[in-house]
């Protein structure tokens, strides 16, 4: 399958026009038309390495939105023209116990779980191409059903930012009526604010920006707190009963862990760098559980995509064109975006394609595993 892309090669160059090849669909695979893919903040770390762990060549995107075009033999899910989209992973061994229950993000199979684009969590020399192109392929267990009444161009976000709020939130136990604390209001925590008010808890968004108050109060939020003013922090304290931290870079969590209940839950979602040497003795003296939550499996993304449909949620989006993926990166990276998720019109990528074919750079084609132990 010929597919034309953006990506890189090394941390320090732009994403450029490339070409690749993807094998045909096999059996129990899907083909999907990309219409859509959005912009993660995982995205600009992955193409500049900040984790260490990017296998190069890179295409990005893991919020991949579009129609069948194709279905493998033994597909019995899906059909020609099914509006459909593509999360953070392609594949897993689907044996083990976390693939048994639903938690294929934590596969221990041998290469554990393959990411739609940086080839297997495992590394073992393979490497897969994500969402910024004109076609993906995937095996019909990571394949997602768009509810009718999700517009495309909003549904992306929900696979990436959606579920790895939501699946927190479910596991451990957000009840209705109590206080779900969302620190950072960005691309993933103004999913959180709005998928909290939906399962009924009190949300209080915690940012520093005075600017985004009254749009946060209008996602649902029930009060916003500016973490950078001490008193208004103070007065907040110990009276979160579940906060998820989506903050992207490193920062003092030390201010965080004292708006926490005894009891309570404080959950990473966003930092995974480093953090400031802190003290342990809240957590100790109040029984807070400090932890992180990756993602989610695919039965809960699904389930995220539904509950976003029954309750109108929908994320904050800029539409913009192939062309401007690298200016969407400076502002990523400048942190000064306040558009909240970028989505990127594929329509403009097959432009693109049409008129600069020749300036595209010839990549090795990826590999997304054999699809084995198939039901």
């Amino acid at each position: 399958m010929k597919t034309f892309g953006f990506g890189t090669q090394n941390a320090d160059s732009k994403l450029e026009p490339v070409a690749f090849e993807r094998k045909a669909v096999r059996p129990g695979e899907v083909a999907i038309k990309v219409t859509h893919c959005g912009i993660c903040h995982s995205d600009l770390h992955q193409v500049r390495n900040d984790w260490g762990n990017t296998t190069y060549p890179c295409v990005p995107g893991h919020e991949v939105i579009g129609v069948v075009s194709a279905v493998g033999e033994g597909v019995s899910s899906y059909k020609e023209g099914d509006r459909v989209g593509v999360g953070c992973m392609v594949n897993s061994c689907q044996v083990c116990d976390p693939c048994k229950a639903g938690e294929e993000n934590y596969c221990e199979g041998p290469k554990g779980f393959t990411l739609t684009y940086n080839g297997p969590i495992k590394p073992d020399g393979t490497n897969t191409y994500g969402g910024y192109s004109t076609d993906i392929v995937a095996r019909e267990e990571f394949v997602l059903r768009i509810p009718d009444t999700i517009d495309l161009e909003d549904a992306g976000p929900i696979l990436c930012a959606g579920i790895t709020v939501y699946a927190p939130m479910k596991h451990w136990k957000l009840q209705k009526g109590q206080t779900l604390g969302v620190a950072g209001i960005g691309g993933l925590g103004h999913m959180a604010v709005q998928i909290g008010k939906a399962l009924g808890a009190e949300v209080v968004a915690f940012t520093r920006s005075e600017s985004k108050r009254e749009d946060i109060l209008k996602l649902g939020a029930d009060k916003v707190v500016i973490s950078t003013d001490d008193a208004q922090m103070e007065a907040a304290a110990q009276s979160l009963d579940m906060l998820i931290n989506t903050i992207p870079v490193p920062h003092d969590i030390a201010p965080y862990i004292a708006l926490m209940r005894p009891n309570s839950a404080l959950i990473v979602v966003g930092n995974m760098i480093s953090f400031p040497e802190f003290s342990p003795g809240p957590l100790v003296f109040n029984r807070i559980t400090l932890a992180g939550s990756l993602i989610g499996g695919i039965e809960d993304t699904q389930e995220v995509l539904n509950l976003c449909a029954e309750h109108n949620i929908a994320p904050l989006v800029k539409m913009i064109g192939i062309d401007q993926v690298n200016d969407v990166f400076d502002v990523l990276a400048n942190g000064s975006d306040d558009g909240f998720r970028h989505v990127i019109d594929m329509e403009t990528l097959r432009s693109y394609r049409s008129s600069n074919s020749e300036e595209a750079i010839a990549l090795s084609p990826p590999d997304r595993g054999e699809v084995v132990n198939r039901a």
